[in-house]
């Protein structure tokens, strides 16, 4: 074991098993949407529409695709009772987020974690049987899968703060946080294949149980901090410490200067890119799905298809962006021709400068799509190429004001996040019924513009406010 430690970074290990476990966490998340499908009765719920076709769109069907037979399945459920399951979870993570990072920033965020994948594995292997009896057990999994999932991203950035070297800190949290972007490509993936292959069970069956067997790793191989760990070696401890200015004496976490917070314009900041940034990425997740099969009348597969694609390589470039960024802040300014280039526009790539490029990419570039989208018309492939590039640039946020909060004060990580994570979720309710409202009855390019137009408004509005006001020095009221 002690040649085990020598050879593998103990931080390494935390960092495949955290980014795993986001993975669970927003898979397990994301898989009744895809799964829904085959859940539903369609021929009673639509009256004998093999699918949902918009008469009053002016596009035609791509090239070679015609309309796809979907199979019943057993329930007969409303569009508004499906819009309420699908977004239960979001109530539960409203109301959890804030006190359970308090929970874990007080005393153990590597249990908290745990806590919440193991409550989501639990709801998600109970779905099925639960189901069968009412839908109102689907609805009480959901709940419960938000009440304790909601604390798995505050969870996760108090032992980021705590386990990644200033060096390293963009890095190690893109790889993390990497695990949204794999989570929801590989949810769609094994949604659609077990469900048509084996039944919808197999989903929530199948799922859960994969799940089930990271809870063991996670329990025996990390712990809150380097100091408490025992599978790390003795330089990579005080190369941590060193790095981040901490100790091996026991920490006594201070209370939340609650009115200082509210004061303090890097925090606004944050909080303002997030909700705004929220905003765009359901636009993105969900919405535009909607416009390509309301719309441009993608058949059913090839939707799904598309819609999932962009992130793995939305994952990729989260990684990339983190990387480089990293890399260009130890090597100095002066590294490289990009960094003459940076140096002329910003001064010196410092972490602040560092945070603000990534946020830059996740908004700017999303905008210009979206604004691209609004004018392609019924360019199938063109408008499919337009959102496929939105949704990898938005991956640079995790990089960008995703892992601001432990920069500004890495004491309150984990709060701040549960804070600004909360009310960045009012968006993500509220994009469903902006475009429920302004399209419905009404699914034409002309309508959808109204809708594109709002994210457009709002990513900007992220970029010039994090410019701003952003920062990445650590805040006086941490101490």
């Amino acid at each position: 074991s002690t040649n085990c430690i020598e050879h593998v970074p103990a931080r390494f290990i935390f960092v495949c098993l955290a980014h795993i476990g986001i993975i669970i966490l927003y898979g397990l998340r994301v898989n009744l949407s895809v799964t829904m499908v085959a859940m539903l009765n369609h021929t009673a719920i639509m009256g004998n529409v093999t699918e949902m076709e918009t008469v009053s769109g002016e596009c035609e069907r791509p090239d070679g695709q015609t309309p796809g037979q979907l199979e019943n399945g057993p329930y007969e459920w409303s569009e508004p009772l499906q819009g309420m399951l699908l977004g239960s979870f979001l109530w539960g993570s409203l109301v959890a987020q804030i006190p359970l990072a308090y929970v874990a920033q007080m005393y153990s965020a590597k249990w908290v974690f745990l806590c919440a994948v193991t409550g989501n594995v639990i709801c998600t292997l109970l779905i099925p049987p639960l189901v069968k009896l009412h839908y109102a057990g689907l609805l009480a999994m959901r709940i419960i899968q938000g009440l304790t999932g909601g604390a798995g991203f505050p969870a996760m950035h108090i032992m980021i703060a705590h386990w990644a070297p200033q060096t390293e800190r963009l890095t190690i949290t893109s790889i993390v946080y990497a695990g949204t972007s794999a989570g929801t490509f590989y949810s769609i993936l094994m949604a659609g294949l077990l469900s048509k292959y084996l039944g919808w069970e197999m989903v929530f069956y199948v799922m859960g149980g994969l799940s089930s067997i990271w809870i063991p790793f996670w329990v025996i191989l990390i712990q809150d901090n380097p100091n408490k760990q025992r599978f790390i070696s003795a330089d990579e401890r005080e190369m941590i410490n060193k790095s981040l200015g901490t100790s091996k004496e026991p920490f006594k976490q201070p209370l939340l200067p609650c009115c200082k917070v509210l004061k303090s314009l890097p925090f606004w900041a944050i909080l303002i890119a997030h909700s705004c940034s929220n905003f765009g990425w359901y636009m993105y997740l969900i919405e535009i799905p909607f416009y390509l099969k309301q719309v441009l009348k993608f058949e059913v597969s090839k939707n799904a298809l598309f819609s999932s694609l962009p992130y793995i390589p939305s994952m990729i470039f989260s990684i990339v962006v983190g990387r480089v960024l990293d890399h260009l802040q130890n090597k100095g300014a002066f590294f490289n021709i990009f960094s003459l280039f940076l140096y002329f526009f910003l001064g010196k790539l410092n972490r602040t400068n560092a945070r603000k490029i990534a946020t830059a990419f996740s908004s700017l570039i999303p905008a210009a799509m979206l604004t691209g989208l609004c004018f392609v018309g019924c360019h199938h492939y063109l408008a499919v190429a337009l959102m496929s590039i939105g949704i990898i640039a938005m991956g640079a946020a995790t990089a960008g004001f995703v892992g601001n909060h432990m920069d500004i004060a890495p004491n309150f990580a984990g709060i701040l996040i549960g804070i600004t994570n909360t009310v960045a979720a009012i968006p993500g309710i509220l994009v469903a019924q902006l475009a429920g409202f302004v399209t419905e009855g009404n699914q034409t390019i002309e309508a959808w513009r109204i809708v594109f137009s709002v994210a457009i408004i709002l990513l900007l509005i992220e970029f010039v406010v994090y410019t701003v006001f952003g920062s990445g020095k650590k805040q006086d009221w941490n101490d």
